[in-house]
C-alpha cells in the first residue's frame, strides 16, 4: 500500500466545484475578452491581499481597491468574497493536483522518478508566488471551514506524492520516513516563494527572478538525486 499523510483517506479523488468565473475565455490570439480580464484582475488581487492579510483580514472593498474596479463589479464575477477566496485556490492549486496525479499514475506505471515535478511546482509557484503565503498564513491564523477546504485540495497531492516517492529507486525509506519526506520537500520548494521578501531585503537579490529560480530548480534536482539514486539505499 503506498504511504499517505496521517489518518487521511487513500485516493486522489478530484476536488468538487469548478469555482474559477465562466466567463474566463481567449481570443484567438490568446488576449482575454474584457469580463475575463476583470476577473483575472480581481482574482491577482485577492491573491495578493489574502497572503498578505488572511482570509479574515481583507474586505472585498480591499480587493476592489487594488484590482481598481468599483466594489460592485466583484459581484459581476464571483458570488462573494468565500467564493473568490475559492476561486483563488483553485486557480493555484489545481494546476498542481493535475500534475500530481499525472506523475502518480507515471510512477504506478513503473516510471522511474520524474524530476519533472520539481521543474512544474517551481513553474506554477513562479506564476502565483503569493499562493504559499496564502496557505500559511491561513494553516497558522485559524478558521477551520476554510481549512476543510484547503485540505480538498492539498491532501490529495500530498498522497500523490508520497505513492510517487515510493515508487523510488531507493528502498530506504519507511512508509513514515516517506511521508515527512514529502513534508520536507514541500517546504524546500513552497519555502523558497515564501522567504524571497525577506531574502531580497537582506541581500538584495530578487528569488523570484529566473535566474535565481533556474539554481533553485539545479539544487533541488541534486538534492532529490541523492535521496532517492538507487545505491542510496540501507
Amino acid at each position: 500500500m503506498d504511504p499517505a499523510l496521517p489518518h487521511s483517506p487513500q485516493g486522489t479523488a478530484e476536488p468538487t466545484e469548478e469555482l474559477l468565473p465562466l466567463e474566463v475565455e481567449e481570443f484567438s490570439d490568446g488576449r482575454l475578452r474584457k469580463g475575463a480580464e476583470t476577473a483575472e484582475r480581481i482574482l491577482n488581487a485577492a491573491e495578493e491581499l489574502f497572503a498578505e492579510n488572511g482570509y479574515a483580514g481583507t474586505t472585498l472593498r480591499d480587493i476592489a481597491k487594488r484590482a481598481e474596479i468599483r466594489n460592485p463589479s466583484i459581484y459581476n464575477h464571483f458570488d462573494g468574497k468565500e467564493n473568490l477566496y475559492l476561486a483563488v485556490l483553485e486557480r493555484g492549486l489545481r494546476p498542481m493536483w493535475e500534475l500530481f496525479q499525472q506523475l502518480a499514475i507515471r510512477a504506478n506505471q513503473g516510471d522511474e522518478l520524474d524530476l519533472h515535478v520539481v521543474d512544474g511546482l517551481m513553474d506554477l509557484l513562479a506564476e502565483h508566488p503569493n499562493l504559499p503565503n496564502l496557505m500559511q498564513h491561513e494553516t497558522l491564523s485559524g478558521g477551520d471551514r476554510l481549512h476543510a477546504r484547503l485540505a480538498e485540495w492539498v491532501q490529495p497531492m500530498f498522497n500523490a506524492a508520497a505513492g510517487i516517492v515510493s515508487h523510488s529507486p531507493s528502498k530506504r525509506w519507511s512508509d513514515e520516513q516517506t511521508t515527512l519526506l514529502v513534508l520536507a520537500l514541500y517546504n524546500m520548494i513552497a519555502g523558497y516563494f515564501t522567504m524571497a521578501p525577506m531574502y531580497k531585503l537582506i541581500s538584495g537579490e530578487n528569488l523570484l527572478e529566473e535566474e535565481m529560480r533556474n539554481k533553485q530548480r539545479h539544487l533541488l534536482h541534486d538534492i532529490i538525486r541523492l535521496l532517492f539514486s538507487e545505491e542510496n539505499t540501507k
